[in-house]
Order: structure tokens, then C-alpha cells, then sequence
């Protein structure tokens, strides 16, 4: 069993590693539209972290502000990704897929569920601890 630094390192980019080809997080925020943060809520919940785990994505853990201004408009999660060659050819397969294309359209039917979309990709330190339900 490694130590969380040792785990940590394994994880990030460094020791003559291509960018492209080490594990990689994913911090994603969903700003959504006026009112529509609980719609944007059930498409997750009913479909979308389905259709992750279909096209390889490893949820983390997701979130809602509990403050102002950001309460009540705001989702935040972060995916795992072996790499980030893998992450863009997850998300091209999730968004190419005739399920999410239907969920989508469907959820959509009253306008965009979100504003904007802000994806930071992001690399563990050495110093960081394990993340909790992380496969090995």
C-alpha cells in the first residue's frame, strides 16, 4: 500500500511523465439558469452520472454552494480521468451519445438549464491525501 504522498506523486505530473498520459481531476461548475438549479439537479441525479459511468468518467463528489450569491444557482463536482487523452475522448463520447442527446433536449424543453460551464483540469500534489473513493 503506498502512503498518501507516495500516492499523490504516482498521480501528478512530474518524473518525465507526458501531460497527456497522467491521471488527471476534473473541477467542473455549472452556473445555471435563474430557477432552473433544481431541474439541472434531477437531470444529474436521474441521468447524468449514469451516462458518466457508461462513458468512463469517475464521479467524486459533487456539491451546492450553501452562501449567497452562489446558493441556489451553482453546481459544483469533479471527475477522475486516467488521463487527459482519456477525458477527451469521454467527453466526446458522452456528448456524441443518443442518450444524453434525448436527456438533454428533453430536460431543455423550457430553455438552458445552465449559463455557463467553467472545467479546470487539475493534478494531485504530493502533499495531498488520498481522495476518498478514488479506485487504485
Amino acid at each position: 500500500m503506498l502512503s498518501a504522498s507516495a500516492w499523490a506523486a504516482s498521480e501528478q505530473i512530474g518524473g518525465g511523465a507526458s501531460p497527456d498520459s497522467v491521471a488527471v481531476y476534473e473541477l467542473r461548475v455549472y452556473h445555471a439558469a435563474p430557477g432552473k438549479l433544481p431541474d439541472l439537479l434531477a437531470r444529474f441525479r436521474d441521468h447524468t452520472v449514469k451516462l458518466f459511468q457508461k462513458h468512463g468518467m469517475q464521479s467524486v463528489a459533487y456539491w451546492t454552494p450553501l452562501d449567497d450569491p452562489d446558493k441556489g444557482n451553482m453546481l459544483i463536482y469533479i471527475l477522475h480521468h486516467p488521463s487527459r487523452e482519456a477525458a477527451a475522448a469521454n467527453w466526446k463520447s458522452f456528448q456524441d451519445d443518443p442518450d444524453w442527446k434525448s436527456v438533454k433536449e428533453k430536460s431543455e424543453v423550457n430553455g438552458p438549464l445552465t449559463l455557463k460551464i467553467d472545467s479546470t483540469y487539475m493534478a494531485l500534489t504530493d502533499f495531498s491525501p488520498r481522495i476518498p473513493g478514488k479506485k487504485a
